[in-house]
């Protein structure tokens, strides 16, 4: 037991009623609610995926000057070192920091799976694969507390694209849910034991995530035995009476007692048990009395110095080399053409709440012209508008006319920070048409071209095979640009593996077909064919695959050793390095069904090492298997059962290139009930209903009006067009618009996809149930063609809930 808790239940139990419903709510954006004499301390949380955006003013909704922080290397980046040592020594910093800050929890990793490519937060998150993530999730929780700093997970659960995210009903199967879906969440609650876990946005199968007391009490915590305290994503409460009974414990962001009246109202009536309230009281207490354990050291400072080192070997660590027709690494020699306006401007972190202000930030262009000192003449050319991707045929000429003058060319392309944001999904994998064109401009006029790759998710890229290489750098953080120099000069290992296929076609993913859905529904008809579970599966070859990664040497590996019976198994496997240069190779272990009785995946990540050779040296890789590798979760007894029979281990440096494989039998008395999955890929209506065990739902309309109706929403009738239209141009005038094309955009789409109780909950308490209620019901009763005498009062009304709003949203 905690020392906390018992101190916990003594507080608790001299709280009044309510005091105990006020703790349930934050007293502000970022902070919790305090008792007097400090009897219960307040916990400041802050953003944190990548690095700490501790905002000065925490009354602020979001948008507030932040205190400078290490931008570390997105989750993208990180999750492709396939590196739990080295995600663990970047969580370590970021504890530090956060301690140094007075910061109490962390929101962060975030380790949602990278359903589809195009989802517009896939760079904060860190595969495509549920094993992988859970590892790399859980080594940075570890890393955070070390520090004596909570970590969050999030978002818990099946929150995979931010369009229509705070209303949209996530329809999955159970088997797809658990096996996909969930594994990486369980993986680092029982590796990590986080302080905390984020309930997402979305419903599941018609619940909110917030109201779910099968995920939030059923497996969460009796199945997983996370003891933590459960907080709602920013503004994601639906119905605080329904969350306390279903588990969720803290609201966030303060909503000035929005719902305290319901809560005290449930308790009377008895439709809210005391206990579930004394339950998650209990939690916000103690982790108050954590947080207040960590004491700053009054001189103590983050070490920013130190983690800008730490950023610059963690971002080299996670480039992938995807080509190399031996120009890489370059010499420091002659005259090296730089063209592309990233190498002097980077694209170094997503848009949105994971927004850090860095330190320092170093950018190729600088990095390479220090590295390579008076040894070699380096000149640049911006190529294309940085915000925006376009060119002209003038920067497209003074690029290629540079390009053929030199002896090599690195060529920095990717996406425009507009182009991919928290707040809404890319409706493209392609780059900006001006990129393409440049590229195959510059490879045309100097085919001695590595072209650098700046973007937080996979893309399309026909010309993937023309330059001499081609180097995904992903976003690496404010020390990014001097990785880049490093790992193209050879100083650093491209030691980076994918942690996601690259399609050559976002159409030929099965996702695809129901990405991003309808506004109200999203069903996920591909099942468990996900990534390379689809690409293996399939026989529909990415252009790179799940695990692929070059290296500036070799590897080469011996035969494969099984010993262990049953389910446990230890496989070990020799890699020698048989090159000439000190290098890494991640060995991968996947396992294969050789005669399933039920549908599954062509092959499954189930084991990982890193291991960094010297010339010539030999190690022995270890790789542990147990009863989940081989299990499948069976929905009929709602457990992981293993078929009897013959799996396939394979041991290879990505899922298609198997180096090596060994063939065991696993005796089970296990019996599998028969499951459905789509027998091409997508399922049709009876499949798909065969997998829901249940008619596919129908989805919700969006007339009548109620408390989750969107701002968007209100487009769908003339009254809802006036409240619409007064609520923008009320926000127009009191917030002004965004300087920034990225913030701007951002803002726009988060705007319209907030549901009304989020503008009430972030009203500071000026809008308050009864009233936003009493709008609905105005909208409601305007519905016809004719608004009549209603007009005055429909206007009004939301005249006086838009300067309520807004003048919080300063």
């Amino acid at each position: 037991m905690r020392p906390t808790l018992q101190r916990t239940g003594e507080i608790v139990a001299g709280l009044t009623r309510e005091q105990k419903v006020r703790l349930l709510s934050g007293a502000d954006f970022w902070t919790t609610e305090a008792v007097a004499d400090s009897v219960v301390p307040s916990v400041l949380l802050t953003d944190g995926p990548h690095g700490l955006r501790r905002q000065i003013d925490t009354h602020d909704i979001g948008l507030a000057e932040s205190a400078p922080a290490t931008c570390f290397p997105t989750a993208a980046t990180l999750g492709s070192t396939w590196d739990p040592a080295l995600v663990e020594e970047v969580g370590a910093a970021l504890g530090q920091e956060a301690r140094a800050e007075g910061v109490g929890v962390v929101l962060g990793p975030g380790l949602n799976i990278k359903r589809h490519p195009a989802g517009g937060r896939v760079f904060e998150y860190l595969s495509e694969d549920p094993y992988l993530s859970g590892v790399l999730a859980a080594a940075m929780v570890r890393g955070i507390q070390s520090q004596g700093v909570g970590a969050c997970l999030k978002h818990f659960a099946a929150n995979n694209q931010e369009t229509n995210r705070m209303v949209i009903d996530t329809i999955v199967d159970e088997r797809t849910l658990r096996e996909i879906y969930l594994t990486g969440f369980e993986i680092a609650v029982r590796q990590s034991s986080p302080w905390t876990v984020m309930s997402a946005y979305n419903r599941v199968n018609g619940q909110y995530c917030s109201d779910n007391k099968r995920l939030l009490a059923n497996i969460l915590r009796d199945e997983w035995g996370f003891d933590g305290l459960v907080v709602s994503d920013w503004m994601a409460t639906n119905d605080r009476v329904a969350a306390v009974a279903a588990g969720m414990d803290l609201e966030m962001p303060g909503g000035a007692g929005f719902f305290d009246g319901e809560v005290l109202a449930a308790l009377d009536d008895g439709s809210l048990d005391v206990a579930d309230l004394d339950r998650a009281c209990t939690r916000v207490v103690d982790l108050a009395l954590r947080a207040a354990e960590t004491v700053r050291a009054a001189d103590e400072t983050p070490r920013h110095d130190d983690h800008h080192a730490l950023a610059r070997r963690a971002a080299a660590s996670g480039m992938v080399l995807l080509t190399n027709s031996g120009l890489l690494p370059l010499a420091a020699r002659g005259r090296i053409g730089v063209v592309g306006a990233f190498a002097e401007s980077p694209r170094y972190q997503g848009n949105g709440s994971s927004l850090v202000h860095p330190t320092r930030l170093d950018t190729v262009l600088e990095a390479l012209r220090a590295a390579v000192g008076d040894t070699a003449r380096v000149d640049y050319e911006p190529g294309y508008d940085v915000r925006t991707g376009q060119t002209t045929p003038v920067l497209v000429g003074e690029a290629t006319d540079l390009a053929a003058s030199c002896d090599v060319v690195v060529l920095c392309v990717g996406l425009p920070a507009v182009l991919e944001s928290e707040g809404y999904d890319r409706d493209t994998l392609a780059l900006p048409h001006g990129h393409n064109r440049l590229v195959e401009a510059v490879v045309e006029a100097n085919p001695s071209t590595v072209v650098v790759m700046m973007n937080g998710g996979p893309v399309e890229i026909d010309w993937a095979d023309r330059p001499a290489a081609l180097l995904e750098a992903y976003l690496g953080g404010q020390a990014g640009g001097s990785a880049v120099a490093d790992v193209l000069l050879g100083l650093a290992e491209p030691s980076g593996r994918l942690a996601e296929s690259f399609p050559v076609r976002g159409d030929d993913l099965p996702s695809s077909r129901n990405f991003p859905g309808t506004p109200s529904q999203v069903e996920y008809r591909e099942g468990l064919y996900v990534g390379y579970r689809f690409h293996d599966s399939a026989g529909v070859p990415a252009r790179f695959a799940f695990g692929h990664g070059l290296s500036y040497t070799t590897f080469a590996y011996g035969e494969v050793e099984v010993s262990g019976s049953g389910v446990d198994r230890q496989v070990q496997v020799p890699v020698t390095n048989t090159g000439s240069r000190r290098g890494c190779e991640v060995v991968q272990l996947y396992v294969s069904d050789c005669a399933t009785t039920v549908h599954r995946p062509d092959k499954e990540l189930k084991a990982f090492a890193k291991v960094c050779l010297d010339p010539g040296e030999t190690q022995l890789v270890h790789l542990a298997l147990d009863r989940r590798s081989f299990a499948v979760y069976d929905v009929v007894v709602e457990d992981w059962l293993v078929e009897d029979g013959e799996f396939d281990l394979l041991v290879g440096s990505s899922s298609v290139d198997i180096r090596a494989s060994v063939r065991v039998h696993v005796d089970s008395a296990d019996v599998l009930a028969q499951s459905v999955g789509p027998a091409q890929y997508v399922a049709t209506d009876d499949e798909f209903a065969a997998m829901l065990c249940r008619e596919v739902p129908t989805p919700r309309p969006r007339l009548p009006y109620g408390r989750n109706s969107t701002v968007a929403d209100l487009a769908q009738t003339q009254a809802g067009r006036l409240v619409r239209a007064v609520l923008a141009a009320a926000a127009r005038r009191r917030m002004g618009e965004p300087t920034d094309p990225e913030s701007a955009q951002m803002m726009r789409a988060v705007m319209e996809q907030l549901p009304l109780r989020a503008l009430a909950l972030i009203s500071g308490g000026a809008i308050s149930a009864k009233s936003l209620d009493g709008v609905i019901a105005l909208l409601n009763a305007a519905r016809g063609p004719d608004l009549g005498d209603l007009a005055a009062q429909v206007s009004g009304a939301a005249s006086r809930m838009a300067a309520q709003v807004v003048s919080r949203l300063r």
